[in-house]
């Protein structure tokens, strides 16, 4: 009896098992069927570089030749067909990029994403972005116009042949949304956010306002950018609090800059002016800028755009090659606005009583009902305390900017495309408004030359932006910009270079304020250094600088760390840190430990003397490490800081953040000090928007890294990164170096990568070159590669 039921558990356990496999082999089944599936089907979105393709937009045939690095070269016969290929090219390539893009910059994320976005958007319609590009329209010429129209165009044509053929990006599908036509005013809205991501300091005046508030004038006037020579008049009307309005604003990196410069042929190896630049924006999967070139009989130009918009914006054509970084200037002045009681829309100027805008924004939410928003415009602009919620109180801060007026910097670009020297380059410059850039230029007759170029404000007295102004005295409107003649220029200087790395651009005998707030002056001190020491600089050369990781913010202050920690009461973990500083030869290497220590023992400094601000309110410091470092500065000096001896003075300071660092480091790298590594902590990551939703979409999409990396926020090669994580998100979203003998051959880094589709070889191919400093050589004139033709 025994044995029969023995037999039968057996039979029960082996039908089971039997069926368990079954079951796990029609599970795996499935899954290799919808995983061919999913992948045939994502291969049949990669964008189609050979082959041909009717346009029915088009006047005449365009040839579309893409390099091995997946850069297309436009051939058009004429330019309506130019800019209509472009669109189609840039849509193929970054068409769900596009759609986001313009979505974020004209507060339409809710309709496709819900309400986790509605703030956001409440935010982007306050600003008003694309009211700003709806005024700016108004202002280009009927060529302009036509560019535009062409662009949108080609757009939309393959938009048409996506939704035809079921072939849009997999992120619409996920999504649940097809995007709707393009139209002209997205393209110049995208411009404007470009202008918002460049951003203009508002966020400093406010947090100088808080620390007024919160601390006082002796400590507030300590972190101010510049200690004011003669202190501001401290407002004595209701403050309006900054921490409970404006603490979920949308804030753009600090120093969202760059690195440029330009070498005279006199110092290279070639005999021509070689030129240099690397935005540093924010990395992301797809890379922010798509490479291009671009020809017609009128114009052949090469560079890279801002998906979503006609024309090369950075770059060089057969005689000229120009770069920009940011200049940083006070563009953005807040106004504390004298509101009349029980009416949301008057406001006090010059004692009378003066009506305001207010704009209708409704905004759609997607699963949810539409909300009724309303923007209040004074006189200054938009009303920016207000965007989260409506607090109806007397007093708020409204925002005037140049971006929100009316500006041509898409009419500009075109114009410098087809510029052949100096002075027609600069003449272009006259309708680039708005951000202000630090244009560098070199061209093939030798000339090199620089501009600081946009509109920049010119204030009443003497009045600098260093706090909010108040909105009901005249005396505080802006008097125009400083007219154009007078912006600071710089042609063939005598030393043989021009450099600019976001750093303070004139000396104090010029006679207009431009801004109060400037990146740390480590990166240029650094490329002068290289720049001033190699007697012929060569293409080879100038790449190598644009990858240095040569820390001088580390060199000048570690001596004096170390020197004030000497003979102190160190434990042995902390001698064993300083004996590897003093052996440091200052390079942010990723397989260094020293690097490691000394950004972590800065970070703990800062978290130490700033501990009475809270987060949201640190977010609106953006000149914390200029202000960080002269703190430092001032006290190895000897001279008191209310910040640092509130800790116990300077050497407390130091000994207490460093013996925090090496805890911390300890248990996530392990006890051995000289094992540790900068690269297992500072990694690069280009992160996909949609890869966060979901560890297979993280999966799916973040197919690199993270890597590690050399460099940061201070070196040359930037390379930001976040302070929890280490995660490398801000840094040189292009390299490009050129040298002008010939001029038809350039090198770049796009990285990730061309492509937005994640089946594409060109989706991510570019991140181990940015990592290395591999850069690709692109042709104006011997291009080679598979070839599109596209048919009328």
């Amino acid at each position: 009896m025994e044995e029969r039921m023995e037999e039968k558990t057996i039979k029960q356990t082996r039908k089971k098992t039997k069926l368990t496999i079954i079951i796990i082999g029609m599970i795996t089944l499935i899954l290799v069927i919808a995983f061919f599936v999913v992948t045939v089907y994502l291969d049949r979105l990669v964008e189609k570089t050979e082959g041909s393709i009717q346009l029915s937009v088009l006047k005449q045939k365009v040839d579309v030749i893409t390099d091995a690095n997946g850069v297309p070269k436009i051939q058009a016969q004429n330019e309506h067909d130019l800019y209509a290929a472009q669109g189609y090219v840039q849509a193929q390539y970054r068409l769900f990029q596009m759609e986001m893009s313009r979505r974020q910059a004209s507060g339409t994320i809710s309709e496709v994403a819900g309400e986790a976005a509605v703030d956001q958007d409440k935010y982007f319609r306050t600003l008003g972005l694309r009211r700003a590009a709806e005024k700016s329209y108004d202002l280009y010429s009927d060529e302009a116009k036509e560019v535009l129209e062409a662009f949108a165009k080609g757009v939309n044509a393959y938009m048409q042949q996506a939704k035809e053929d079921n072939t849009l990006p997999i992120e619409f599908k996920l999504m649940g949304f097809e995007p709707e036509k393009w139209t002209p005013l997205d393209s110049l809205t995208i411009g404007k956010y470009m202008a918002f991501d460049l951003g203009g300091h508002w966020e400093q005046q406010a947090f100088n306002y808080y620390l007024l508030q919160q601390f006082g004038e002796e400590k507030a006037y300590e972190l101010f950018p510049s200690y004011p020579q003669e202190k501001p008049v401290i407002m004595k009307e209701k403050y309006v609090s900054v921490k409970d309005k404006l603490s979920q604003a949308i804030i753009p990196p600090a120093f969202n800059g760059s690195n440029n410069w330009v070498v005279s042929g006199e110092k290279t190896a070639s005999g021509f002016p070689m030129l240099a630049n690397d935005p540093h924006l924010g990395l992301a999967t797809p890379s922010i800028w798509i490479q291009m070139q671009l020809q017609t009989e009128t114009q052949q130009v090469s560079g890279v755009i801002f998906a979503g918009v006609p024309g090369i914006i950075l770059g060089h054509n057969e005689q000229i090659a120009w770069g920009v970084t940011n200049t940083g200037p006070d563009v953005q002045q807040l106004y504390l606005e004298k509101r009349k009681p029980y009416s949301k829309a008057t406001f006090l100027f010059e004692g009378e009583w003066e009506k305001a805008s207010i704009i209708q924004e409704p905004i759609a939410v997607k699963d949810g009902a539409t909300i009724d928003y309303e923007v209040v415009e004074t006189r200054h602009g938009p009303v920016i305390s207000e965007f989260v919620e409506d607090s109806g109180e007397e007093n708020v801060l409204s925002l005037k900017w140049t971006a929100l007026e009316a500006t041509t910097e898409l009419e500009a670009i075109l114009q410098i495309n087809k510029a052949k020297n100096w002075e027609s380059f600069e003449k272009g410059l006259e309708k680039f408004l708005a951000p202000a850039q630090n244009f560098v230029f070199a061209s093939k007759s030798g000339t090199i030359a620089y501009k600081a170029n946009g509109n920049i404000p010119v204030y009443e007295n003497g009045k600098d932006a260093l706090l909010p102004l108040p909105g009901w005295q005249r005396e505080n409107e802006w008097r125009g910009y400083i007219p154009f003649d007078e912006l600071p220029i710089m042609i063939n200087p005598e030393k043989g270079y021009i450099a600019t790395a976001n750093n303070k651009i004139t000396t104090e005998d010029y006679p207009y304020h431009i801004s109060n707030v400037w990146a740390q002056p480590y990166r240029y001190e650094r490329i002068v250094e290289v720049l001033e020491s190699v007697e012929e600089i060569t293409v080879q050369g100038m790449q190598d600088l644009q990858m240095d990781s040569f820390n001088m913010q580390a060199k000048e202050l570690t001596p004096s760390f170390l020197q004030l920690l000497e003979g102190g009461k160190l434990s042995k973990q902390a001698t064993e840190a300083l004996c590897l500083l003093d052996e440091w030869d200052y390079k942010d290497d990723a397989s260094a430990s020293q690097p490691l220590l000394f950004h972590h023992w800065h970070k703990n400094i800062e978290k130490t003397i700033y501990q009475e601000i809270p987060d949201s309110m640190l977010d609106l410091f953006k000149g914390k490490g200029h202000s960080t470092d002269t703190l430092l500065r001032k006290a190895i000096k000897g001279e008191p800081s209310a910040w640092l001896e509130t800790y116990g003075g300077l050497q407390q300071v130091l000994l207490d953040s460093l013996q925090q660092s090496i805890t911390e480091l300890e248990e996530k790298y392990g006890e051995t000090i000289s094992e540790w590594k900068w690269g297992d902590y500072h990694r690069v990551y280009f992160e996909h928007p949609l890869s966060n939703v979901h560890p297979v979409l993280e999966y799916i999409f973040n197919q690199e890294g993270p890597i590690p990396v050399d460099g940061s926020s201070v070196t040359p090669m930037a390379a930001s990164f976040e302070e929890e994580t280490g995660i490398v998100d801000h840094g040189a979203s292009w390299r490009f170096v050129i040298d002008m003998a010939p001029p038809s051959k350039g090198y770049h880094i796009v990285s990730p990568g061309q492509s937005g589709h994640v089946k594409s070889r060109l989706y991510q191919d570019q991140l181990p070159d940015w990592v290395k400093g591999n850069y690709h050589t692109t042709y104006l004139d011997s291009m080679t590669g598979e070839q599109l033709t596209l048919y009328p």
